[in-house]
Order: C-alpha cells, then sequence, then structure tokens
C-alpha cells in the first residue's frame, strides 16, 4: 500500500533545495532521538503499513523500539524493547530483538506483549557475560531460524537460533573479532560475515581489518570471499543468494557488487566517498550515503542513482554534529530500499534534529529520467 504522505500530520515533507525531491520526516516524537535502522534490515512491513525505528533518550545510550502505524496514523513507543538486532517480520509487522542471550518478540499493537523465542544455552553461555547476540538478526531462507554471532566471555560463537524454540545449533567459534553476520537469503545453510576490528580485552592492543568478507556453510569452516585479502566495508546480500555487495574503503569508495562464487567484482563509483549503500531488489537503484572523512557524527550526503539513466540525485545534505548525540548515537544516514522497494529509509538531521525520514521510490525514479 502506498500512503499519502502529504495528507499525514505525522510527518513533515522536507525538499532539497537543488534536487527538488521531497523527503517527508517523522516530526512526530516520541523521543529526543528517532532513528532509522541499520541499513540492513528493512525496517518496514511488506506491505508498507508499518515503519519501526530507534528511540534514545540522551544521556542513556541504550535505545528502544517504537511504530509508526501508516495506516490508523499513531506512532506507538514500546519501552520494554531493546534496538539491538531489530528485525522486523514482513508479513506481520512484529519486531525480533536481543536482550542479554535472548531474542524476544512482539507485534506493533499497543495491546500486544513481548513474547520470548528463544534463547543460548546456559551450559554454552556457562555464566560468562553475552556482550552482545547478534549484530543483525537475519532469517534464514526457509524461515525457520535466526543466525547469531553472539559475543560471550572472549568467544565470538556463531550459529542459528530456532524460532520454535528448539536447540541452538553452534556453527564455528572464534577467538577475535567477527560480525555482522546475515543469513543468505536463498539459501539456510550460507551465510555472510566480517572480519571486524578487534580490541584485544587484556592488553588492549588494536588488530586491524586485513581482509573483511567471509562465507561460511552449515558443516564448513569458513572462507574468505574475496580473491586477495582486502579492507572493505558495510557489506549485504543481494537478493539472488549469488553476489553480496560492499563499499571499497579507499579507491574513491567504490560499490562493489562481488559473485561469491569466485570473487568477481562489479564496480560503481557511487558517488565519491560512498561509506555505506543499497540496491534495490533488482540492482537497477543504488541508493548511499557520503562523507568527506569518516568520524561519528561527520558532516553526510545522501544520494539516489538510477543505473538505467546514470543520474544521481542529492535526497538530503547534513551538518557535522560534533555534539553527545553526534559522537554516541551512531547517526549516519543508513538508507535502505524498504517494503518490497516502496520506500527509502534514512536516518537525517535537516531539521537540527535526528529524525527518521522516507521518501517514495517513485518519486526518484522519475526525478531521474
Amino acid at each position: 500500500m502506498m500512503i499519502n504522505l502529504n495528507d499525514s500530520s505525522l510527518f513533515t515533507p522536507v525538499a532539497h533545495p537543488t534536487s527538488g525531491v521531497t523527503s517527508y520526516v517523522l516530526t512526530h516524537k516520541v523521543a529526543p532521538v528517532q532513528q532509522g535502522f541499520y541499513f540492513v534490515n528493512d525496517s518496514m512491513s511488506a506491505n508498507g503499513r508499518y515503519l519501526w525505528f530507534y528511540c534514545a533518550f540522551p544521556p542513556a545510550l541504550h535505545r528502544t523500539l517504537a511504530v509508526v502505524d501508516l495506516v490508523e496514523q499513531e506512532v506507538r513507543h514500546f519501552p520494554e524493547t531493546n534496538a539491538a538486532g531489530a528485525h522486523v517480520d514482513p508479513n506481520s509487522g512484529d519486531v525480533f530483538w536481543c536482550e542479554g542471550s535472548a531474542v524476544w518478540r512482539r507485534g506493533p499493537r499497543m495491546e500486544e506483549s513481548p513474547a520470548l523465542v528463544n534463547q543460548l544455552p546456559a551450559e554454552l553461555v556457562g555464566g560468562r557475560d553475552v556482550g552482545s547476540l547478534a549484530s543483525h538478526l537475519t532469517l534464514s531462507a526457509d524461515g525457520k531460524a535466526f543466525f547469531i554471532n553472539a559475543k560471550v566471555g572472549l568467544e565470538y560463537l556463531f550459529g542459528s537460533l530456532p524460532l520454535d524454540g528448539g536447540p541452538f545449533e553452534l556453527w564455528w567459534r572464534f577467538n577475535r573479532h567477527h560480525n555482522h553476520a546475515q543469513f543468505s537469503p536463498t539459501d539456510p545453510n550460507t551465510v555472510l560475515f566480517a572480519q571486524e576490528f578487534h580490541n584485544d580485552p587484556i592488553t588492549g592492543l588494536r588488530f586491524r581489518i586485513t581482509d573483511r568478507l567471509w562465507l561460511m556453510q552449515r558443516g564448513e569452516a569458513p572462507r574468505p570471499i574475496l580473491r586477495e585479502p582486502r579492507f572493505v566495508s558495510h557489506e549485504w546480500w543481494d537478493p539472488d543468494g549469488e553476489h553480496v555487495w560492499c563499499v571499497d574503503v579507499g579507491n574513491n569508495n567504490e560499490t562493489w557488487k562481488v559473485r561469491i562464487a569466485d570473487g568477481e567484482v562489479e564496480r560503481f563509483i557511487f558517488p565519491r566517498q560512498c561509506w555505506h549503500s543499497h540496491s534495490s531488489r533488482d540492482g537497477r537503484l543504488i541508493v548511499g550515503d557520503s562523507n568527506n572523512g569518516f568520524f561519528r557524527g561527520c558532516a553526510s550526503t545522501v544520494h539516489f542513482m538510477n543505473r538505467d539513466t546514470g543520474k544521481v540525485i542529492v535526497i538530503a545534505e547534513h551538518a557535522e554534529r560534533s555534539d553527545y548525540i553526534g559522537r554516541h548515537y551512531h547517526i549516519d544516514p543508513h538508507p535502505r530500499f524498504c517494503a518490497n522497494d516502496q520506500y527509502i529509509v534514512y536516518t537525517t538531521t535537516v531539521n537540527n534534529a535526528v529524525d527518521l525520514a522516507l521518501i517514495p521510490v517513485a518519486d526518484l525514479v522519475q526525478a531521474s529520467l
């Protein structure tokens, strides 16, 4: 469904002064800081009715979840939730999140209550601290399990956690930081994950990323995807399950589409110093954010590219935020196609506040012809 956002009292239209394209900023506030999801996960139900977002109440660093019901024209905040790992069920509009060693679920309506989905076994945790459970909860292609990349004590434990409460299946153990694990959209036995910067918890020594992109298949050892070790970043699956996308750090921060079978790379210059990017399901459209030197709260620009016409449109430009909020709340735009490519959702500061914004993709396609 497509809602006429001009008729909504929840959103304020904001047109970019040069490109003329209009974004719709959620100015109905239930929290001082309202952000879009990290770009790996779709924050909307497939029909476009429910739009989930992160909420923060500075100086508290814990973030909760709220939802916009675009049919009822209501915004509902749920303080019992946690933004960690948030995943939206495309059919029901329910949200899942991580809390300690467990995954929880609740629906988008006020009368619904949280429900425990599953958790790591106590004998695996063994009294150790669970620093995080999953970078992003992603669902297996058969819909049966979430993938977990948990930091437990000094280990990083990877495996699948069934939605029916069944036993956790351990796939691999790491002794240095790996994260951003994402189930393949087509194969329930394949996972994309990332080598991360690692600070030794005892010495404080920092180990850099040397080979970012990795793949693991159930029952097999992990393997790198690229033909040569390289520091790339911000990776996600192509819907075909045969390619992954990422941003090459350096070399103008090109957006790369990589074939997992042999590491062959297709390169896109979009645009200079791109930091995050995301594609439509057919790969024809790309959205991304860029900066001239990354740090938390840096100035950024959000761009849209129509590959059919080669035209690039500026959606929004954001000034630097070097204050407490800019430094601590990961306010990068993180633009993403959502609701079967009906909308692009991103975080914006165009009104001198951290807000959620969305823009109909059809408007951008028309403007890029």
